[in-house]
């Protein structure tokens, strides 16, 4: 196994994680890469439809998905093979060159979709390891008792990207046009990699007998044997997944077709997502500002049963302001409950495995939820807005079931 990087200098035992420059320094390169991340985005989608077919435009943008998905998991023993900030060093420095390549390709001649499609190819390759190895740095960059507080300010800064990178991406397509906005998502992931180089690792304790040493496949079996006996992560996976499951679709096409069955328009929609992430925004100041949230399974599990039936009454609420209303309380909820599942899965696991568990997480999330749209979609069509946003609420209910019958998890508390 790969040594871990040695700090200069022990990290302080005593600094919140909020004054910590080392914490600091990481938050501001994960901050700056995703804010890339989104301004990417909006130049891949506006160029796509600019270069052909709306048909055409959604399949350059899903191409990123099937790499993500099936090497997620091998992103995850290659992050607890080599180290986390390597991988995330690694990975935001190819994907910084293959964005400022595009943005010069498109500078230079009209290259047409397949610049885009194997751009997107590339991105999604890289988030497969990327996205493990960013779940797995902040243990090596900060103390137990300051994960949950880490958490809450990861959420912060991916509220701040979402909020932010939008009109961001639209000021760079309207100042020089695609190859301006792909410049500026390039140099913004740019910024992060100076950022990670200076950020210190502390010492882990003493490998566990199942720490990759064998091949690959090896050290996958071993990391999924490791979540399917913990008493917390495994039971913990299930619950992302029913979250997530259940989430999804309501989130996504549910409020579009909501949205226009009300006559709300894409504004009213627009409202209600802001509500929606203002409380999950506040959820995760929160948890930043406190730091530790007691008896945290038992309020993971509250917030999932009080949530999904938050998530149900969105169907069926009379007027826009009731709709954002309940938005506001379903991203409170949702929001509290995901930050401590997170919050949790930092804490409960070993280091030595926190990019397979990571990757795990990331794989339930970003390749099983999405595929619950398609469905809520045709359900909609089928039984209507109201029993499939009740469906769905059971499922999200579900999972706060599980976390309150098992007794590890309901019982896991967060490191003072």
């Amino acid at each position: 196994m790969t040594a871990t990087v040695i700090p200069e200098a022990p990290l302080p035992l005593d600094r919140p994680a909020h004054r910590d420059p080392n914490v600091l320094r990481w938050l501001g390169a994960y901050t700056s890469s995703m804010l890339g991340d989104s301004v990417y985005y909006i130049a891949l989608s506006w160029t796509a439809v600019q270069s052909g077919t709306p048909a055409q435009a959604g399949v350059v943008m899903s191409v990123s998905a099937v790499p993500r998905a099936v090497l997620m998991l091998g992103g995850g023993v290659l992050t607890d093979r080599l180290g986390p900030r390597r991988v995330v060093i690694g990975s935001d420095a190819v994907r910084c060159a293959a964005v400022l390549a595009v943005a010069a390709l498109l500078f230079l001649t009209s290259p047409g979709l397949w610049a885009l499609a194997l751009l997107a190819l590339v991105f999604g390759t890289v988030d497969a390891v990327f996205m493990p190895a960013v779940g797995a740095l902040p243990a090596r960059i900060t103390h137990q008792g300051q994960l949950a507080r880490v958490q809450g300010m990861r959420g912060l800064a991916i509220r701040f990207a979402n909020v932010a990178g939008a009109p961001l991406g639209g000021l760079g397509v309207a100042a020089g046009g695609s190859p301006t906005a792909f410049a500026l998502a390039g140099l913004l992931i740019a910024v992060s990699v100076p950022l990670l180089v200076s950020v210190r690792l502390r010492n882990l304790p003493a490998d566990p007998a199942d720490a990759p040493r064998g091949t690959p496949l090896a050290d996958l079996k071993a990391g999924l044997r490791y979540i399917r006996r913990h008493r917390v992560l495994g039971p913990l996976m299930l619950v992302i997944a029913l979250g997530d499951l259940g989430f999804v679709g309501p989130l996504n096409v549910g409020l579009t077709l909501l949205a226009e069955r009300r006559g709300w328009g894409a504004a009213g929609m627009g409202w209600v997502l802001a509500a929606f992430g203002a409380g999950a925004g506040a959820a995760s100041l929160l948890l930043a500002v406190r730091g530790r949230v007691p008896r945290a399974g038992l309020v993971t599990g509250c917030a999932c049963v009080v949530g999904s039936v938050a998530i149900g009454a969105l169907a069926f609420a009379p007027a826009l302001l009731a709709a954002a209303g309940v938005a506001l309380l379903v991203g409170l909820l949702a929001g509290l409950s995901g930050a401590l599942c997170g919050a949790l899965l930092q804490t409960q696991a070993d280091p030595a495995y926190l990019g397979r568990v990571t990757a795990v997480s990331g794989l339930v999330s970003l390749g099983l939820a999405p595929l619950s749209m398609p469905f809520a979609a045709a359900a909609i069509g089928v039984f209507g807005l109201g029993p499939v946003y009740v469906v769905s609420a059971a499922v999200c209910g579900l999972g706060g079931v599980v976390t309150l019958a098992v007794p590890g998890l309901r019982r896991a508390e967060l490191p003072a």
